[in-house]
């Protein structure tokens, strides 16, 4: 038992913050997050730890660090590097990182602490979590996503590596001063934000791995999201987009490819086989709902921002578990296909967590069939997922498609069957 007045240890310290937080009926939605993984108090330094640092999974904080943070300010960082969890930022994100380490990661952790700061002001216990003073902030990036603070923070530091231009993202431009809310100069370290990303660490998990950590991230959520309907305040309505997808792909690709695609797993009088009816012979036509190589062409044009985007994943990532197709190839497209992957049966599991959007142009779909042409591309089907946006016709296309439409229900295809979703957010 502790003493009252005994200083308590930093190990100590950690552990009353999270029984705070899991006590807390504001955060009752978060109690399965925390017990993922491992938190440790390492001594400052150690592996490269001088605030707190993630793998993605693992989580490791500084003495020193924490023993200059006040018990609102430690649990502000606890919540901090279970977001980066929660939002699979060190596995989602690599392309950001690999083109800018430093942008990266501030960006990711501006998108974490305006969550929590507005989600703090919400609730009854207003103050229960106070950012660090080491923390990036900034109203602007509120409502948006990684990605695109990734991208305003590129802007800004093209903008400042110009001649007269001093300073790093995320601080005043020209002057040397701070922006408003944002750190003074010298606080944004090295690696960016107050915290470090081990996304080497990430990286090197196996695929296994990622997707056990991906499972384990969703059943907790699911778990947390249930807790607090019964004894919270009903928790952090963002993770609910994190849940499911929207659509039942396995009832829309069933009946989808039964009707347009022909197999052989059952057979049907309903159209006879027409190899044998010159020799007036009826044998019935094969049908099949099995599903073979799909091409899943996601529209990454100027109007998709980060939310529609994730939105988007969410759906593939629904496809491949539903239907198990016998392999899938993506397709980025703006005015042209951007980038193109493809991923066999076995490596489905980890195409969310692998794929790497690019895009960010005009909205012209008939780039996508073109390419497939060029490139004698012949799926069983084609799934569209776009906004419905299009700056020109839907198309001319050699394989059966199907137009998943997110938010735009006056969008109506001439080619193809269309499945529309509305998705709030």
């Amino acid at each position: 038992m502790l003493m009252i007045g005994k200083q308590l240890t930093e190990e100590q310290r950690l552990t009353r913050a999270l029984s705070d937080i899991i006590g807390s009926t504001d955060y009752a939605d978060m109690p399965g997050i925390l017990m993922l993984g491992a938190m440790e108090i390492v001594e400052h330094g150690a592996r490269g730890v001088t605030t707190a640092a993630t793998n993605g999974l693992d989580t490791w904080f500084s003495r020193k660090f924490v023993g200059d943070l006040n018990d609102a300010e430690l649990r502000f960082l606890i919540l901090h590097e279970s977001y980066h969890v929660v939002y699979r930022h060190l596995t989602t994100y690599t392309a950001m990182y690999e083109l800018d380490p430093q942008c990266a990661n501030m960006a990711c952790d501006y998108v974490i602490n305006i969550k929590l700061f507005d989600y703090d002001a919400q609730t009854a216990k207003r103050g229960f979590i106070t950012m660090p003073k080491v923390g990036l902030m900034d109203v602007k990036y509120r409502g948006m996503d990684s990605a695109e603070v990734f991208k305003l923070l590129r802007e800004e530091k093209d903008q400042q590596q110009q001649p007269g231009q001093p300073g790093q993202p995320g601080q005043g431009q020209g002057t040397g001063q701070p922006a408003p809310g944002k750190p003074a100069p010298g606080q944004v370290g090295e690696h960016g934000g107050m915290d470090q990303h081990d996304w080497e660490g990430a990286q090197s998990m196996t695929e296994g791995e990622k997707k056990e950590i991906d499972r384990q991230v969703d059943e907790a959520l699911r778990q947390g999201a249930l807790l607090a309907s019964k004894v919270g305040s009903g928790g952090s309505r963002q993770f609910d987009a994190l849940l499911q997808c929207k659509i039942d792909w396995r009832e829309v690709l069933r009946e989808f490819v039964s009707t347009t695609c022909t197999g052989s797993d059952y057979s049907t009088w309903r159209r006879p086989n027409r190899r044998f009816i010159g020799m007036n012979i009826y044998l019935p036509s094969g049908v099949s709902e099995a599903v073979g190589e799909l091409v899943i062409a996601i529209d990454t044009s100027g109007s998709i921002g980060g939310k529609e985007l994730q939105i988007f994943l969410s759906e593939v990532r629904g496809i491949c578990e539903a239907v198990k197709p016998s392999a899938v190839r993506i397709l980025y497209w703006d005015t042209e296909v951007c980038r193109a992957e493809y991923y066999a049966q076995e490596e489905l599991d980890k195409l969310v967590t692998s794929t790497k959007p690019a895009g960010g142009g005009g909205t012209i779909v008939e780039c996508v069939p073109a390419y497939m042409t060029k490139h004698s591309i012949k799926p069983q089907a084609v799934v569209v997922i776009t906004d419905g946006y299009l700056g020109g016709g839907w198309g001319t296309w050699n394989s059966p498609v199907l137009w998943c439409v997110v938010n735009n229900k006056s969008a109506k295809p001439d080619v193809g069957k269309a499945v529309h979703m509305d998705f709030e957010y």
